[in-house]
């Protein structure tokens, strides 16, 4: 046995081992909103996972029923208030609904409901308030959806870290370069903001999750001309950590070229080496590619990355921890809720931070006539 083989069988165990908070004792799942995401993300990993789900409403006639029959729930609602006042002592609100629909039905649940909340936390920064507030006030145990913390392949990444693959962390970037269409939510055919708050929202969670809040942000978010009707879906953010850190997240929507150029993954350097994930739902929407996670040791003698298996995907696998770190939260079998709604305001608050950076006007160049 080699000398680097025992480091890699650690590293190796480790990624394997990572995975989301789970409850010991799944409580039943009442889900507000059967849209897309639902059918495609959280219904097959509450299957996957062995959460019960009891329950679906819809305002949209038929939807609820339709959805239910397809997932053999055994309950449906046209109504939001009747499935809240049909929801049991101990249930887990999953409310998936549009972020603006959000602070109609949140008032409508029980002081001290458990809610998971499909992000974002609102439109606006004054929304997120608005939302944290009443979360507040009414004693609700609630969690954003912000998913992308719990993918398999951030699980592993995380877990590499932890056994000290990175040393000193100094550099995190984030790129996007695919063609995603758009059109397949049409709620955001009118939005005001896009592609930060819908999107790049993500990234910005997954950066906090890792170093926590920036100094500051730089940002530019722009439209594009091969949809002129939608509100800008390109940016680019420099997230300030201080002089020895370079953190960015850069996103291009419409490459819909080559797929050979296409693009989709994080990357962590460190003084140690460096850890990379691919994110494949973002490549071929929505069918996707498989997620992938990988390592190098600076002191490696081969400079060659080493792939690791990934058990699961982004979608559906990550919302296993979404849902399943709020439920373990709530019966008490951790202390810890990572996504929770206090956290959410702070991404919510970065969020904010780059639009008005955005807004800004750029430092003009100091020619001299």
């Amino acid at each position: 046995m080699s000398e680097a083989e025992p480091t890699e069988n650690r590293f190796r165990a480790a990624a394997a081992a990572a995975a989301p908070p789970r409850p010991k004792n799944p409580r039943p799942i009442v889900v507000l909103g059967a849209g897309g995401i639902v059918r495609n993300a959280h219904l097959p990993a509450y299957a996957k996972a062995g959460f019960p789900v009891i329950a679906l409403a819809d305002r949209t006639q038929g939807v609820a029923s339709a959805l239910a029959a397809d997932f053999r729930i055994p309950h449906s609602f046209e109504s939001v208030a009747e499935a809240i006042a049909f929801a049991p002592k101990d249930a887990i609100f999953d409310l998936a609904v549009p972020a603006a629909q959000l602070m109609s039905v949140l008032p409508l649940l029980p002081p001290g409901a458990a809610v998971l909340i499909q992000k974002p936390m609102g439109e606006t920064l004054d929304e997120a308030r608005t939302i944290r507030d009443l979360c507040r006030r009414n004693g609700l145990i609630a969690a954003v959806n912000f998913q992308l913390r719990f993918a398999p392949n951030n699980l592993g990444a995380m877990a590499l870290a932890r056994e000290g693959l990175l040393g000193d962390l100094h550099d995190l970037e984030i790129q996007v370069r695919t063609f995603t269409p758009w059109s397949l939510w049409t709620f955001l055919s009118k939005a005001p903001r896009l592609e930060i708050l819908y999107h790049s929202i993500h990234y910005l969670d997954l950066v906090r999750s890792w170093l926590g809040n920036p100094l500051g942000v730089y940002a530019k978010t722009v439209r594009n001309p091969q949809t002129p009707a939608l509100s800008a879906t390109k940016s680019t953010m420099i997230l300030d950590y201080g002089d020895w850190k370079r953190v960015f997240i850069t996103t291009n929507h419409h490459h819909n070229l080559a797929e050979s150029s296409q693009c989709s993954f994080a990357q962590w350097e460190g003084t140690g080496g460096a850890i990379r994930i691919d994110m494949g739902v973002n490549l071929d929407y929505p069918t996707g590619r498989p997620d992938t996670l990988s390592y190098i040791q600076r002191d490696s003698p081969q400079k060659e990355w080493t792939s690791l298996p990934v058990s699961g995907n982004w979608f559906p696998d990550a919302f296993v921890g979404s849902m399943g770190s709020l439920q373990a939260f709530v019966e008490g079998s951790t202390d810890e809720l990572p996504a929770g709604f206090e956290s959410a305001y702070q991404t919510m608050a970065l969020v904010e931070a780059a639009y008005r950076s955005s807004a800004r006007a750029a430092e003009t160049i100091p020619l001299e006539e």
